[in-house]
């Protein structure tokens, strides 16, 4: 039988020590040496975290679910086309979605770094043709999309434009001008900064995290309806 992750507690002081720690060093002999260390600073808090925030998720019927094996992200880097060959990332992160699988659109993600932590919600990276629908239908119905902004913003939380472009895609020049922004984004994605001390404190995490999901759920409900 897999091993139980333990009760979450919340991540320790170590946690994010280990990562700075390994930004510095990034070598294989340093990461065996210290391999407990990441265990039990990084990995087995993150399992447990991940199966607390499903229970929480579930509980106040917030669509997103994950476990350990498939909700945490590696540290090893894919360095095979990249210029930066250095091995490991310095974060740490796991995601949850609605079918448990890390590819499904519509995610809630936890991000754990010295250079800060955050929660996120939405679709990151869509591809082409699912960016194409959101869209069709931000065209469609501009007023719709007003009003998911409005409660996003009473809730707090407003869509990032990173990566947005800067002009209109050819096909969108002439839109209502509620959606004239969003047109030009390519990520619909909303985040919340998480201080350094709130990591430490299982049971605040859980629910900070969870007010956050249920807060961006009108988010990811609007793009499920063309990104299934």
């Amino acid at each position: 039988m897999p091993d139980t992750p333990p009760v979450f507690t919340g991540f320790v002081p170590e946690t994010l020590k280990f990562l700075k720690a390994l930004g510095f060093h990034q070598t294989r002999q340093w990461f065996d040496e210290n391999r407990d260390l990441y265990v039990s600073a990084l990995k087995d808090p993150m399992a447990a975290y991940v199966v607390a925030l499903s229970n929480a998720f579930s509980a106040r019927s917030i669509p997103l679910r994950g476990d350990p094996a498939r909700a945490m992200f590696r540290l090893n880097r894919d360095i095979r086309f990249s210029k930066d060959k250095r091995p490991y990332k310095t974060n740490s992160g796991c995601v949850l979605t609605r079918t448990g699988l890390k590819g499904s659109p519509g995610i809630f993600y936890t991000h754990i770094s010295p250079e800060g932590c955050f929660f996120a919600a939405g679709f990151y990276h869509a591809e082409p043709e699912q960016l194409l629908a959101v869209r069709r239908l931000l065209a469609a119905k501009p007023a719709e999309f007003a009003a998911l902004e409005k409660k996003l913003s009473a809730a707090g939380l407003k869509l990032s434009d990173d990566e947005a472009l800067t002009r209109n895609p050819r096909d969108y020049r002439d839109v209502d001008d509620r959606v004239a922004h969003a047109i030009r984004m390519k990520n619909f994605v909303v985040r919340q900064p998480v201080e350094d001390s709130l990591i430490l404190d299982g049971a605040k995490l859980v629910t900070t995290a969870s007010n956050f999901a249920a807060a961006a759920t009108p988010l990811l409900e609007w793009g499920w309806r063309v990104i299934p």
